[in-house]
């Protein structure tokens, strides 16, 4: 392994290499930074102009894309609350209430941090974990993929602020959402009323603009005098960029989450989005002082952006060492390997050792890029909050009509995002949180299709999900952590209640 290391070093460090690199790395921070636009699309976006490239050249550009864009995503989530991709949804819930307290830069600054962890933690497992992560990934069935659904939904628990039923009922309000369309098994159409345009369901991007962007223009619309205060704030913070001493605190909250990022990536279809709002869940359940998530605590940046991140390069390990590609994006890399001649799967290590090490090195290697460009960007980033509200209203429709329409070339997108963002806006009227709601779209499509494929398997039996080691350990995990989340959430009110 070291001599292939060694090769691989020797053939991404070249001048051609380190440069393509950083331009994959700045294409994808700006692409992940624009509402409507993801990895998938960078990547497709990027594939013709590494025709004339070779392999490594060629595709560690794509992998820096990919890697750039995770960290793209959280300047909009943060800074103007609309993510730029999936992953980045969980960083709202924390990175854009302390950007409104005035402190733009710190929350930045720990969301590049976090990033950088993530996929450093992410690259290493890639480089010398890969076999034996991606067996781990192969023992996953129906049941498996069920129980990490239902421990994903466990969510909920922490996302419901003081009151589980209403969370309860936003994450029904999704997992129903996603039954919209085509039956994934047996073909038929569910709720589309008779419109022919929702047989492909509801998108989830489109929901993500309407949940979070949308509902923020009502806000800026009807918020003067918090506008006001607002500004009043940014001005009298002379600097708020992120101490060594918290980058210290939140060290083991940013490994944690990136090995767990690392562990949900390595297995086929779970995905970065998943991977934050768990790395979210976990760093909540383990903090002293729970009801401080979602009011701007470091910990709820650090823990989503690490793990996103660490789930980043771990979805390439089931890619190159077996030849299946881990999410969506690992689907359009594999078409990237092939157009360069590269058969993804376990004939690489001995045939083609020196090229696949060189990628493997990529992946690691353009997170040091990526903070390199992160911290020189800040100060261009950092003012975006400073854009008074009316031409952030118009900035926020502009970005999120246009990139709704470009996710699916398809103006029905647009009515999906007035919709959910006015059903969003109401619901948080009356004390229910949209983002369950989120957690029930994502998660219901892969609880739903693996709970009716389970089943099948074990002839109608629910013992399957119990009798299964892995699946049991979800299971069971899930209802621990709801459970003492739920306990550390009484004690503090019960401190606050003596306090008071």
């Amino acid at each position: 392994m070291l001599e292939n290391i060694i090769s691989g070093f020797s053939g991404i460090f070249t001048i051609q290499g380190i440069l393509f690199m950083n331009i994959g790395m700045f294409a994808g921070i700006i692409i992940g930074a624009i509402p409507g636009l993801n990895a998938n699309i960078g990547i497709v976006l990027a594939l013709p102009f590494t025709f004339g490239m070779d392999p490594i050249t060629g595709i560690s550009m794509l992998v820096a894309v990919f890697c750039g864009c995770n960290f793209g995503g959280s300047i909009t989530a943060i800074l103007i609350r609309t993510p730029g991709t999936n992953s980045a949804a969980a960083t709202v819930l924390d990175g854009a209430p302390l950007a409104e307290k005035g402190y733009p830069r710190k929350a930045l600054e720990m969301a590049l941090i976090a990033s950088t962890v993530g996929g450093i933690i992410s690259g290493f497992a890639l480089l010398f974990l890969s076999p034996q992560i991606a067996k781990i990934g192969l023992l996953f069935g129906p049941p498996e993929y069920f129980a990490l659904a239902i421990f994903g939904l466990s969510i909920i628990a922490a996302l419901s602020g003081d009151s589980i039923p209403k969370g309860v009922i936003s994450g029904c309000l999704g997992i129903l959402l996603a039954t919209v369309g085509v039956d994934s098994i047996t073909g038929t159409m569910r709720f589309i009323f008779g419109n022919y345009k929702l047989m492909s369901g509801v998108a989830l991007v489109p929901v993500l603009f309407g949940l979070f962007a949308l509902t923020r223009i009502f806000e800026l619309l009807n918020s003067k005098d918090e506008e006001a205060e607002r500004i009043e704030k940014l001005k009298g913070i002379k600097d708020d960029k992120l101490t060594l001493a918290e980058v210290r605190q939140q060290t083991p909250n940013m490994v944690f989450s990136g090995v767990l990022g690392v562990i949900i990536g390595a297995i086929p279809g779970a995905g970065t989005a998943i991977a934050a709002f768990l790395g979210y869940n976990e760093a909540k359940s383990k903090s002293k002082h729970p009801e401080k998530f979602g009011t701007g605590v470091l910990e709820g940046i650090a823990a989503p952006e690490a793990a996103n991140n660490g789930a980043a390069a771990a979805t390439l390990i089931p890619l190159i060492t077996l030849g299946i590609p881990g999410g969506s994006v690992a689907a359009t890399l594999l078409g990237a390997f092939m157009m360069h001649g590269l058969i993804p799967g376990p004939s690489m290590f001995t045939e083609q050792a020196g090229i696949i090490y060189a990628i493997m090195l990529s992946a690691l290697i353009c997170n040091a890029f990526m903070f390199l460009q992160g911290k020189f960007l800040m100060p261009a980033f950092k003012n975006v909050s400073r854009i008074p509200a009316p031409l952030m209203t118009v900035f926020i429709i502009i970005m999120v009509m246009a990139g709704g329409f470009a996710y699916s070339n398809n103006p029905f997108s647009l009515n999906i995002i007035i919709v959910s963002g006015i059903v969003a806006y109401l619901i948080n009227k009356i004390g229910i949180n949209g983002v369950p709601l989120l957690l029930g779209l994502i998660l219901g499509p892969i609880m739903e299709s693996n709970f009716r494929n389970a089943l099948s398997m074990s002839d109608g039996s629910f013992t399957i999900f119990i009798t299964r080691p892995i699946s049991l350990v979800f299971i069971v995990l899930a209802v621990v952590l709801i459970v003492s989340l739920r306990r550390k959430l009484g004690k503090s009110k019960k401190k606050e209640n003596v306090t008071a």
